[in-house]
């Protein structure tokens, strides 16, 4: 196995020759075996050691394990404890997403702080059928079944194409210790069950399975190739980025055959999941949306906005008298001038003695109205709206200028009657949108 884990290392990562090197152990056996190879590789690595402590006595004596093989072969070790039980709670995610979360985030921070190249794991073959086929039993694209990446950014797994049989008989034959996980017997959890359940049956039925899933594996990698490359060609036609906005025009997508097949690749990095709801958006009315966990998916007129999930709420702020400036968040200016001067949809001039203040920056209510300038009579904000064409991304980023609970401005786009310069005015204020 070491020549051949050599040969792969040298022809598809001839980088690591030259990098420093960190090692995700956690002192089972798929990490000691990748320990053990590197260390016959003419190769700079520490190890780094993630103490869950989720097993007890257990996750103690397995860092007392890998400390121990450091100290007695003198590598350099990195050892770090975390609550994850806690953060788990924290964050509301499983032992096994948080524990993944810390110790990723973990490794990450080792790099920029001991200025590490890459972290190597130890995932192998078996992992990998196991990934595709837990991904697969919930229901998922082309994407989805192509597997663990053997480079993820700084993340290597060299390991990948060997098996777990591989990797015992390797162990095995050159003495080595590892710790066993107690966790892994169980069948509580689904990759357990996957593994103790499932694969056996389909070695049972083709011995060579690992072999032809490896060479499927292969063949669907390919086929994404050729989807992302047919998928960019169409992205730059339909949808436009702007704004930490992802805008999709609904009439160049509706004339694409199979559109939904587009929506899919493009959607699914960004959590969506409920299809037929996403489809059904296509033909909904203006205003209709979608959330993921961190994402919302809106149909704005002919447009689908993918953007990320407002976690503000309705905010309001102050200016107070003798105030000149406000800075957050809009740029406002305060002037009081002689005369009026040229207005337009920045800048304004109203009768300061109109004004009580302090004067109140909010996001529009349902309920608002007010008496547009150059107009006769009231009129509800939500009218205005809809008869000055604002999408519901408008609405949302208005902002009301207020007196008393009076609208004096909406900001930038048009202020009130109410407030306007007269011949009986004695001071003019010049507000300014900067």
């Amino acid at each position: 196995m070491f020549l051949k884990f050599q040969n792969h290392f040298s022809t598809q990562f001839p980088f690591l020759q030259k990098a420093k090197i960190l090692i995700a152990v956690s002192g089972g056996l798929d990490s000691m075996v990748l320990l053990d190879l590197i260390s016959k590789m003419n190769v700079e690595f520490a190890v780094a050691h993630c103490n869950f402590q989720l097993r007890g006595d257990e996750s103690n004596e397995d860092e007392h394990f890998v400390q121990s093989y450091c100290t007695s072969n003198s590598i350099k070790g990195f050892f770090q404890k975390f609550d994850t039980k806690q953060f788990a709670e924290d964050e509301k995610l499983s032992f096994q997403v948080a524990a993944r979360k810390l110790r990723y985030e973990w490794f990450y921070e080792l790099l920029a702080t001991e200025n590490f190249d890459f972290v190597l794991t130890a995932h192998h073959l078996d992992d990998q059928l196991e990934t595709f086929l837990i991904n697969l039993s919930r229901g998922t694209g082309l994407e989805g079944l192509c597997g663990i990446p053997s480079q993820n950014d700084k993340i290597i797994r060299p390991l990948l194409h060997f098996s777990r049989a591989e990797i015992e008989t390797f162990a095995k034959e050159n003495n080595l210790k590892w710790r066993e996980d107690s966790s892994n017997a169980s069948d509580k959890y689904v990759r357990n069950k996957i593994r103790h359940q499932l694969v056996p049956v389909l070695k049972e039925l083709n011995p060579s399975f690992l072999d032809s899933f490896e060479n499927t594996l292969q063949n669907l990698n390919q086929t994404q190739s050729l989807v992302d490359d047919a998928s960019r060609m169409v992205y730059r036609k339909v949808v436009q980025d702007v704004d930490h906005q992802k805008i999709i025009n609904l009439n160049e997508l509706l004339q694409l055959p199979n559109y939904q097949a587009y929506l899919f690749q493009w959607l699914s990095p960004f959590g969506f999941s409920a299809w037929l709801d996403i489809y059904d958006l296509v033909n909904a009315q203006s205003g209709k949306q979608i959330f993921s966990e961190h994402f919302r998916l809106l149909k704005n007129r002919n447009t689908l906005i993918v953007e990320t999930k407002s976690t503000e709420i309705s905010s309001e702020y102050f200016i107070h008298e003798h105030q000149d400036e406000l800075n957050f968040p809009l740029k406002l200016r305060l002037i009081s001038v002689c005369e009026i001067g040229k207005s337009d949809a920045k800048t304004i001039f109203v009768d300061a003695e109109a004004l009580k203040f302090p004067l109140q920056l909010r996001n529009w209510q349902e309920g608002d109205y007010f008496y547009p300038f150059g107009m006769n009579g009231k009129k509800k904000l939500s009218k205005f709206f809809k008869d000055e064409k604002f999408s519901i991304i408008d609405k949302e980023k208005a902002w009301l200028l207020c007196s008393d609970n009076q609208i004096v401005w909406l900001v930038g786009k048009r202020m009130d009657e109410r407030f306007k310069v007269t011949e009986n005015t004695q001071t003019i204020l010049k507000i300014q949108l900067v």
